[in-house]
């Protein structure tokens, strides 16, 4: 039986780059991905220490014409492994790579993939965040619950900081091009 372990790893919508770096560091230290699972479970087998790197793509199109989609990957030479909230994952040997490690070939592709996230993700956290997150928090200021309005406030920040950083991100990535 293969020895198997499960991490619990958490990284926001727009750090999908951190998430492949940690899952081509867990492969180089002989930790193959399996799936990603229920809330942010990564469940990996034992294998051989090996340099594979990992991308994530966010494309909704890609999904529904799934066959399609896998093959102009397999095509690549990637292996699809998985869609899991919207991603499909996908690695390769960096041995095979020669240099095309990215599956993405321009900065118009990557900028693409960022506006579908926007359209799919942001814009719903952002209509979450003006409807039900600071009417709410503009209310427990006024009830002076100090608890709640702390528990709000905390929130309100993360979710301030996810849209800068996904503004910040969308940004580089158009400047670049």
């Amino acid at each position: 039986m293969m020895e198997t372990k499960t991490v619990f790893k958490y990284f926001t919508i727009v750090n999908h780059e951190k998430e492949e770096e940690y899952l081509r560091s867990m492969h180089k230290d002989g930790w193959k991905l399996k799936k990603v699972s229920g809330f942010c479970m990564y469940h990996f087998e034992k294998c051989e220490p090996e340099d594979v790197i990992y991308r994530l793509d966010y494309n909704r199109e890609g999904i529904r014409h799934k066959s399609e989609y896998t093959k102009m990957f397999e095509d690549c030479g990637w292996e699809y492994l998985q869609d899991y909230v919207g991603y499909s994952y996908f690695r390769k040997a960096a041995a095979e790579a020669d240099g095309e490690d990215e599956i993405f070939c321009d900065d118009e592709s990557k900028l693409e993939m960022l506006k579908r996230v926007f359209r799919r993700r942001i814009i719903l956290l952002l209509i979450i965040f003006l409807c039900l997150l600071l009417p709410g928090f503009i209310r427990t200021l006024y009830c002076r619950e100090y608890f709640d309005t702390a528990l709000m406030g905390i929130v309100m920040i993360m979710y301030l900081v996810l849209f800068a950083s996904f503004t910040g991100k969308y940004r580089k990535v158009r400047g670049k091009r």
